[in-house]
């Protein structure tokens, strides 16, 4: 059978479909229903009964949202002449996606069966996401064999999406700016989140004020997050980078870190970082101060602090200064020992000075100032 014979055989069951409006002049203002047979460049098809079929603009199907002109399965499915024109056309088909096969998936398009790539079914994979039962747009890569074998991408049409998307978030993007986006993947340097058409990067260190190890432990794929643009630069191949940050749109801890840790406030910590010099403790958030090698021991010289601490221990350390515009805070792990060792030894100096006052008086003689304060001769 040939093409054209295809196309009379459409005709003709679009004819006999409609004999229900047969036999009748049609008016202007009438509502008929009909099915689209054949689409062009400009114009569409359709059957609706009587001897002659009526031509419509595409632009009547054209979606106001988004602009696209979609063909959408009716009775009967999608015909292989149908295909022809989405495919000669570059018009987006619908269709359903049935399974996962080797290499991609299988995708229903009305009556017909079609492949599309795994590579092609999204921008990037999303991690639990099947496809499978999905409604979704497609446009026609490869169709061959009068419809036997038919290709077809969703990227290419999200792709497209995402570049008109990428003009105006451009226009609205600059150092310092406040932008909403959603993150699309987590690395261990950090997020990746769309801000519309266009990626931008959350270092690990622009996460948060405390320190994440992790970006799993705080964000997660699909998430809506509010961010501040804070570095836009070209690289070397002349693509442009987008640095983001959640910390710079969060409460500084520091404002606070006077009124919260004043000098001689003894507090719980925890190490975060060892250096030849010292130990680095999380006093809060966000919040460390440096204990020096010189106040980590009382008795005793050492040389490294990992020779008295370790990577998260927890040790209780003494505020000695704080100076929240440098972001500093000197520590101290040993006042509390010092503290007590001086009251020990105050302590020990009473009960010595006691002990000798009990012995004068047993013996009689007082002290050695009473003595000489005597007459002589008595």
């Amino acid at each position: 059978m040939t093409d054209s014979d295809d196309d009379f055989a459409a005709l003709l069951a679009a004819s006999e479909a409609t004999s229900a409006t047969r036999g009748r002049r049609l008016s202007a203002g009438d509502v008929v229903r009909g099915r689209v047979i054949s689409v062009g460049t400009t114009t569409a098809f359709v059957a609706v009964g009587g001897k002659a079929e009526a031509a419509i603009d595409v632009g009547e199907f054209r979606d106001p949202s988004t602009g696209e002109i979609t063909l959408r399965a009716g009775r009967g499915g999608h015909l292989p002449g149908e295909l022809e024109q989405a495919f000669a056309n570059r018009i987006p088909v619908e269709g359903v996606v049935t399974g996962e096969i080797k290499g991609g998936y299988e995708v229903q398009i009305g009556g017909v069966r079609a492949f599309c790539p795994g590579s092609q079914i999204d921008r990037r994979r999303v991690e639990g996401r099947t496809y499978t039962g999905e409604r979704l747009q497609f446009r026609i890569t490869k169709l061959e064999a009068g419809g036997r074998n038919v290709v077809v991408s969703r990227r290419q049409l999200l792709d497209e999406e995402a570049q008109a998307q990428a003009a105006a978030t451009w226009d609205r993007l600059h150092e310092g700016a406040v932008v909403t986006g959603t993150v699309t993947s987590l690395r261990d340097f950090g997020a990746f989140v769309d801000l519309g058409g266009v990626e931008g990067l959350i270092h690990v260190s622009e996460i948060g004020h405390a320190r994440v190890t992790n970006p799993a432990d705080v964000l997660q794929v699909g998430q809506q997050v509010e961010v501040q643009v804070v570095k836009i630069e070209t690289d070397a191949k002349g693509d442009r980078r987008i640095g983001l940050s959640l910390r710079a749109l969060a409460p500084d801890p520091w404002a606070t870190a006077r009124e919260r840790f004043p000098v001689g406030t003894t507090v719980c910590g925890r190490v975060r970082r060892l250096e030849q010099f010292g130990a680095f403790v999380e006093l809060s958030p966000g919040v460390d101060g440096l204990v020096h090698v010189s106040r980590m021991v009382l008795d005793r010289r050492i040389a490294h602090p990992r020779q008295v601490v370790s990577i998260d221990d927890e040790v209780q350390v003494t505020v000695v200064e704080i100076d929240p515009a440098k972001r500093r805070i000197g520590l101290s792990m040993v006042e509390g020992a010092r503290a007590a060792k001086e009251a020990a030894e105050r302590e020990e100096r009473r009960d010595t000075e006691a002990h000798l006052a009990r012995q004068e008086d047993r013996s009689g003689f007082g002290t050695l100032g009473d003595l000489l304060k005597r007459p002589p001769g008595r």
